[in-house]
């Protein structure tokens, strides 16, 4: 079981990696989709710059061996931006096509944070 752990955990992290670095980089390009979908939404665009960087660092310390208390903020601050992001396409009625990338990304931070490995909790964590 051990072995498996390992294998869903490093396969979810680095999809889940590769999710938050790729999103993080649109949003900090500002780019003209991204923007609409913020203004959309109802958010401003600087707001992009905001995720995007946060996204970004979160991947670093997801990523990067040791700092566990480190890494329980990123990861809560993954879960913190998907389910916003789910609730914030929900009260604008949006279809299932705009719930997919947020639901994705949080199931993914879920299922890594669950299967990480001892090496990488905070003593005493779950």
């Amino acid at each position: 079981m051990k072995k498996r752990s390992k294998i869903v955990y490093w396969i979810a992290t680095l999809w889940l990696a590769l999710g938050m670095l790729s999103t993080g980089i649109v949003q900090v390009m500002q780019m003209e989709m991204e923007v609409d979908l913020m203004n959309k939404l109802g958010y401003p665009a600087y707001f992009l710059i905001i995720l995007g960087v946060w996204k970004i660092l979160g991947v670093l310390a997801v990523l990067a061996p040791k700092f566990p208390l480190l890494k329980e903020w990123a990861y809560a601050g993954f879960f913190f931006a998907m389910s916003g992001a789910i609730f914030s396409h929900l009260a604008h009625g949006d279809g299932a096509m705009e719930f997919f990338g947020p639901t994705l990304l949080l199931v993914l931070t879920v299922v890594s944070w669950y299967f990480r490995p001892a090496d990488r909790k905070m003593a005493g964590s779950v």
